[in-house]
This record gives structure tokens, C-alpha cells and sequence, in this order.
């Protein structure tokens, strides 16, 4: 019995080494991006509408021609188109 006291804590550890190996890959993931957008930008792309295109990317296009129609109401209501 006193194996599970031992087998709890291996895997405790494990579960942390894996989610600090995660932590280490999503930081380089993010230089990563950051890098892309700055090479975009030093190439006169405007980022902030990169940002938006990608994020429009990964919606449906069902979820996407809602939320522009809900806009466009909105923005209709305001008068600004």
C-alpha cells in the first residue's frame, strides 16, 4: 500500500512537467507570432486588420454573416451608415 502514495506524486509530477513543457512551447509559439506581425507591419501591412482576418477565418460562415448583420444593425441604429 504505500506504492500509491509514491505512484500519486509520479504522476502529480508528470502532470507538471507536462504542462510546463506546454507553457515553454505556447511562449515560443507567441514570439513566434509576434515576429510574423512585425514582419508584416515592417512590409505595410496594417496587423490590427491581420488580426481580424484571421480571427474571421476561424469562424463559420454562418457565425460570421450573423455577427456582421447584427453590426450592421447597430451601426444603422447609431446613423453611421
Amino acid at each position: 500500500m504505500s506504492s500509491s502514495p509514491n505512484v500519486a506524486r509520479d504522476q502529480l509530477k508528470a502532470f507538471v512537467e507536462r504542462i510546463e513543457r506546454l507553457e515553454e512551447e505556447k511562449k515560443t509559439i507567441s514570439d513566434d507570432l509576434k515576429d510574423v506581425y512585425a514582419e508584416a507591419k515592417a512590409n505595410g501591412y496594417d496587423t490590427k486588420a491581420l488580426r481580424t482576418v484571421v480571427r474571421l477565418r476561424k469562424q463559420d460562415k454562418d457565425e460570421r454573416a450573423e455577427q456582421e448583420a447584427i453590426l450592421d444593425t447597430y451601426l444603422a441604429a447609431l446613423g453611421m451608415i
